[in-house]
């Protein structure tokens, strides 16, 4: 098998595609192919660095991890990070190279598709397979004529499509079947089957349905997927924020430690807090409200995209007052790259907001200038309180100077990174909470602080947690999809012949595009 490929599109957006992608890639792997993710466009503010210092969405990195292999730029072309309901960071080949509002990003398509097949041509010829992720729906017919994601990537790449839905949510059979019926005949003929998500009760019940589905469109249900608890992997958008991430069991000690983490509205990086979220009595709640802020044994402070509109917004909602008397209280705050921006003295901000100077929440003696190149990197370094080792990631524009107070982390290259002031913390580092060893530490301080009968678990490994939850999804895919058919489907393509659904939509004219 040489060059196959895949794309798993979604009925809506967190229908399943990011986890049914790393599933695949994860049987694929442990059935000794070399199989690589790939997604064309993504939109989000949850991003990963590369081991060369490229940007690419943090989903993709997870797929990676489920194959197996070392994550890279050309997994995930074009990065989207919107700052704002109208405009967008544009990260190509993991480095920025734009900012767009809706429109001037449609003449830009042409040029981004062209790159994204040049990237999925380069995965083909290096891998078995290469199973893609598609953005959103299929059937978004208002942006068909420059789509690069789904139906658009799978025309010009000569993909079979399989669409998954998710049934928790209701509808999934008039979901599977308008997604078929709006799609053009062209853009039919690829689509060869369906995934069902997070299916609870007996399939003996579903039975009758994805029968009459498969009447209806001609297409076969390849699996029905149960729903599985913990299975919440990196978010890709906010809407897995409503949900609180799973409880990882009792306390060690007496008493549960309770986190609650700023729901900013241009929160990125909010992955940042899922190390926490897998300690035994650490309860993590994401939160816009300033009770819940006052309440907790900590609040978290996350990245955002959009530092200075955020921190007005925090201003605004009483949250920025509500950290203020946690600090004035003595009870732990820790803010992490925007977050930790806003934690200080002031804001020199000429490049994403061009607000010029804001003054910062000063609850930590730092100051941030805004650079027109963004940091991108993979430092490592030592917790200069417990002597743990830490590695983690930057992305960020701002550069963050210390003034005075105490450094958290002596960096490898002999610097220092990171402030505490009293019960406050700082870091630009993302992932620093992924290090079991730091994470124990801080958590003991943090307990101690707040004045909780709190014990880290002397166990818990972040990387081991994450491992067996791809294996889970490994198994899913195993157990409950018709793996030969997408076997074939992979190896062979489309069957010929799958008949058409109507009303469908009308064919767009594409611009031609070779890799």
């Amino acid at each position: 098998m040489t060059g196959g490929g895949l794309l798993v599109a979604g009925t809506t957006s967190d229908a399943g595609k990011s986890v049914l992608t790393a599933g695949i890639c994860r049987w694929l792997a442990r059935s000794g192919v070399k199989v690589a993710p790939f997604k064309a466009q993504n939109m989000s503010l949850n991003s990963w660095v590369t081991a060369d210092g490229a940007e690419i969405g943090r989903a993709q990195a997870v797929q990676a991890a489920a194959a197996g292999v070392e994550a890279e730029a050309a997994m995930n072309p074009v990065l989207l990070k919107p700052g704002s309901d109208r405009h967008s960071q544009v990260v190509l080949l993991g480095r920025p190279v734009a900012e767009v509002d809706a429109m001037s990003y449609r003449d830009l398509k042409p040029r981004l598709l062209r790159t994204a097949l040049e990237a999925l041509a380069g995965l083909r010829e290096r891998f078995d397979v290469v199973v893609c992720e598609g953005a959103g729906s299929p059937a978004e017919i208002n942006l068909r004529d420059r789509d690069i994601a789904n139906m658009g990537l799978a025309r010009a790449a000569g993909l079979p499509v399989v669409v998954v839905g998710d049934i928790d949510r209701g509808g999934v059979f008039a979901a599977m079947h308008g997604t078929l019926a709006l799609l053009s005949p062209l853009d039919q003929a690829l689509v060869a089957g369906f995934v069902v998500n997070k299916f609870r009760g007996d399939p003996a019940l579903l039975a009758p349905g994805l029968e009459i589905l498969r009447g209806l469109t001609g297409r076969p249900v390849l699996g029905t997927l149960p729903w599985v608890r913990g299975l919440r992997l990196d978010l890709e958008d906010s809407l897995g924020m409503d949900l609180a991430p799973d409880f990882a069991g009792p306390a060690v000690g007496d008493e549960p430690l309770r986190v609650a983490v700023v729901r900013l509205p241009r929160v990125s990086n909010a992955t940042d807090v899922d190390a926490l979220a897998l300690e035994p009595g650490v309860q993590v709640s994401f939160t816009d409200r300033p009770e819940d802020v006052l309440a907790a044994d900590l609040a978290v402070l996350p990245g955002s995209r959009a530092t200075v509109s955020d921190l007005a917004w925090a201003r605004g909602r009483g949250l920025a007052a509500a950290l203020a008397a946690r600090a004035a209280a003595g009870r732990p705050v820790l803010g992490i790259c925007g977050g930790y921006q806003m934690l200080g003295t002031r804001i020199e901000d000429d490049v994403e907001s061009r607000a010029g100077a804001v003054e910062g929440l000063g609850l930590l003696p730092v100051a941030t200038r805004f650079a027109p190149d963004k940091t991108l990197g993979r430092p490592t370094g030592t917790a200069l309180t417990s002597g743990e080792r830490v590695s983690a990631y930057e992305i960020h524009h701002g550069l963050v100077t210390r003034q005075s107070g105490d450094a958290l982390f002596g960096t490898d290259d002999g610097g220092s990174e990171g402030c505490r002031a009293g019960p406050v913390w700082g870091t630009t580092w993302h992932g620093v909470l992924e290090n079991d060893g730091f994470r124990r530490a801080f958590l003991a301080d943090v307990a101690a602080a707040a004045g909780r009968r709190f014990v880290p678990a002397p166990a818990t490994s972040f990387a081991a947690a994450r491992e067996a939850r791809l294996d889970v999804l490994g198994d899913l895919v195993e157990q409950h999809l018709d793996t030969d058919a997408l076997l074939r489907l992979i190896e062979q393509g489309c069957p010929p012949g799958l008949p058409f659904v109507p009303p469908g939509a009308p064919e767009v004219t594409v611009p031609e595009v070779h890799p």
